[in-house]
């Protein structure tokens, strides 16, 4: 734990997952829709019996779920981690739970501290659709060359112009952005996607996806995936892939924080 200087509000981070599936998505809205934010919020203010306000790594959207979120909040309320962990859990909805606590430095952000996020994206891969995952993974039937997906996912790595996988209600200042790693691999009846990169944009991982797919489903050759990131085109990428199967897995910062490794990877039977 690290000790706070004399005078300074103490600042808390926390690692969170939860089920996106009822959720509006992470950020507090004006018209009273279901959001994560304001269930955390909401229990971490009883704890400290008064308001407090988080900040979160990254914005999920509706019904994408996270297993690695983190977030940090000031307070003067002087609480042990295990009241923050214990209280705040007892005051939240079956479908979020608070798995760890650590007073950080005043100079930590769960937002711009972070150097590295990771999604998992997951889909079930057989003819029947999904029931006992519905909301959890993504579904596809039909073949699927994942090998092929993970050779076309190559040519995404390192710092490029995102455009042509940005949701036109992105508000980033940019399209760039550094992809550090990105593979896709099938185990029995499910494909995972994993990729790590210093920010995401709006959507980005949903139409990187969506675009991978048409490749696997061989409407597209390997090299497509090259061809659509250089045309900065968001018109010529492929679908935006359903929100069910993404999950923030983990979010890496400074050692100098010390914080827990955050998140799982989800992983289902073959």
């Amino acid at each position: 734990m690290s000790k706070q200087e004399s005078g300074n509000t103490p600042r808390i981070a926390l690692g969170i997952e939860y089920d996106g599936s009822r959720f509006c998505g992470w950020q507090m809205q004006s018209h009273g829709t279901r959001t994560v934010q304001q269930e955390i919020e909401k229990a971490l203010s009883i704890v400290a019996d008064s308001p407090v306000q988080v900040i979160c790594a990254g914005r999920t959207d509706t019904g994408v779920h996270a297993t690695g979120q983190v977030v940090h909040f000031d307070t003067r309320a002087e609480r042990l981690d295990k009241a923050w962990l214990m209280g705040a859990n007892a005051h939240l909805p079956d479908d979020v739970c608070i798995h760890w606590v650590r007073q950080v430095d005043s100079t930590f952000s769960a937002r711009f501290s972070a150097t590295m996020r990771r999604y998992r994206y997951v889909i079930q891969h057989r003819k029947a659709r999904p029931a006992l995952l519905a909301g959890r993974a993504s579904w596809i039937h039909g073949p699927l060359d994942t090998e092929a997906m993970h050779r076309a996912a190559q040519s995404l790595l390192g710092e490029n112009d995102f455009s042509s996988f940005r949701s036109s209600a992105c508000q980033a200042e940019h399209a760039m952005r550094f992809i550090e790693s990105i593979s896709v691999n099938q185990e029995g009846h499910f494909v995972y996607i994993d990729i790590s990169a210093n920010a995401f944009l709006h959507h980005m991982v949903r139409n990187i996806v969506g675009s991978l797919l048409k490749v696997g489903q061989h409407e597209k050759p390997v090299s497509w995936i090259a061809e659509v990131l250089a045309l900065k085109d968001r018109t010529r990428a492929g679908p935006t892939a359903p929100a069910e199967g993404l999950y923030l897995v983990a979010v890496q910062y400074p050692d100098k924080f010390d914080l827990p490794e955050s998140g799982m990877l989800p992983r289902f039977g073959a």
